[in-house]
């Protein structure tokens, strides 16, 4: 079994969309980013690639490379499963947790799991997301931007 950790963060800003896992919610800021700026779905994949070593997501998906620009995370995501299923690993189990003051995410959540889970071909009961707010501290409090944390188990699969 392999364990993985990802981290991302993204500044909000006016005239984008929010996009978290895979989801536009209605806010008056989204996410400045390359691609569509996901933070959820971009720490998943980090974790994911991490527990395979297979690096990260800019390893996979440069900032400078035009190919990605304004790109679907889910894309992405569907990648990084070719990647680990490639290297011969099956997902166990993700849990994640979006940080972000605003908008409240409760809501959202289930469809966040499904859009993940139907992208990795997992069972939704396979991915947990979570959402805090950070007490109006840091610059997730101030609504400067938005960050995620993910965990993953992977499991070498069987020849």
């Amino acid at each position: 079994m392999r364990i993985g950790h990802g981290y991302d963060v993204h500044r909000l800003v006016p005239n984008r969309k929010l996009i978290l896992g895979g989801v536009c919610v209605p806010f008056e800021l989204g996410l400045l980013g390359h691609s569509d700026a996901d933070v959820l779905i971009h720490a998943v994949m980090d974790a994911l690639l991490g527990a395979a070593a297979l690096g990260d997501i800019g390893k996979h998906f440069p900032d400078n490379d035009n190919n990605y620009k304004d790109i679907s995370s889910l894309i992405l995501l569907e990648k990084v499963r070719d990647l680990i299923a490639g290297k011969g690993y099956k997902i166990i189990n993700i849990d994640a947790t979006i940080l972000a003051q605003k908008p409240k995410l409760a809501t959202y959540l289930g469809d966040m799991v499904c859009m993940m889970a139907k992208a990795l071909r997992i069972e939704e009961d396979c991915i947990n997301v979570k959402a805090t707010t950070e007490e109006g501290l840091g610059f997730t409090g101030s609504l400067e931007g938005i960050a995620a944390h993910a965990v993953c188990l992977l499991e070498e699969e069987p020849i």
